[in-house]
């Protein structure tokens, strides 16, 4: 069965290593009518649109280019994977300054052409992000979204299936918070099929500190992290597209969300046709309700640095 979707539009703006990856994601498997490729470098853009349309006599029928702003003018979602990359040995928090600045031409670019879309925010820091977004935007907060925790949430999930030899499809885990080192791990809710699971003190930090590193990791071993990420955004864009209602752990504005209020954080929200639908109320204990306050003080005493 095609998972394409009729006269549906996407347009990527940001052709580096997420966003290329993730526009290949997306022609692989056909979720899209039209494809539109935006990037700062022209250069960049067209080389990648050239190169992907190359291939499809392999796949089917999908109309991709390199474009500009005025094609977010017919967009479904727009997905913002432009900015300054993590480096070794650098946090998300450290490459807030220089997206920020580059946010403010994206977003005011956006706008002019789009004030129905969805946007989706995948660019690091991407919680305080996707707040400078709905802030810049004048976007109804259900449409704008960040990628969130979903992809610490898969790392988490793959991580408990290789300790408990299970396949990870199977494991219900979250991550919740920021989508970087004050990320809090939901062990109480932890189960397969309902069950619970047991974990012993050492096995919980291994899984969890694996987990929370693992964007490092493979940035001192390749540069750069791409191709999970892609796979999660291509989950958040066919939930909206296809209006599945799935639960996905986005990044979405919080109001009195376990005594949190204005703020971007990771948590399972429904994500349909609409955006975020409703945000899932979760029962924490009382250690993951203080570490998740702590995620949410961070990122808004970095928010209020901004001036917004």
């Amino acid at each position: 069965m095609k998972n394409k979707m009729s006269s549906s539009r996407v347009v990527i703006i940001g052709t580096g290593a997420v966003g290329a990856t993730t526009a290949y994601t997306l022609l692989l498997r056909e979720r899209v009518s039209e494809l539109v490729l935006i990037d700062a470098n022209k250069e960049k853009a067209l080389g990648e649109a050239l190169d992907m349309n190359h291939g499809l006599p392999f796949t089917g029928g999908v109309k991709l280019w390199a474009g500009d702003y005025s094609d977010c003018a017919e967009a479904d979602v727009i997905v913002i994977a432009a900015g300054a990359s993590q480096r070794p040995g650098e946090t998300r928090i450290d490459l807030l300054k220089r997206n920020a600045v580059i946010f403010d031409s994206i977003i005011q670019n956006i706008v002019k052409y789009n004030n129905h879309g969805i946007i989706l925010v995948a660019t690091n820091p991407v919680d305080i992000l996707s707040y400078v977004t709905l802030k810049k935007s004048g976007f109804p907060s259900n449409r704008v979204i960040g990628s969130g925790t979903l992809l610490d949430s898969a790392r988490f999930r793959y991580l408990i299936g290789q300790n408990k030899k299970i396949n990870p499809r199977s494991i219900h885990a979250h991550i919740i918070g920021e989508h970087g080192d004050s990320e809090v791990p939901l062990w109480s809710l932890a189960n397969v099929a309902g069950i619970g699971l047991e974990f012993s003190d050492e096995d919980r930090e291994e899984i969890f500190n694996n987990t929370k590193n693992a964007a490092y990791e493979i940035i001192n071993a390749k540069g750069a992290t791409y191709y999970a990420i892609a796979l999660a955004l291509d989950r958040i864009i066919v939930s909206i597209l296809q209006n599945e209602g799935s639960v996905l752990n986005v990044s979405t504005l919080l109001t009195d969300y376990n005594g949190v209020s204005d703020v971007y954080l990771g948590v399972p929200s429904i994500v349909d046709r609409s955006g975020v639908r409703e945000v899932l109320d979760l029962n924490l204990d009382n250690e993951e309700l203080t570490r998740f306050h702590a995620s949410a003080n961070k990122l808004k005493a970095e928010i209020a640095k901004l001036n917004l």
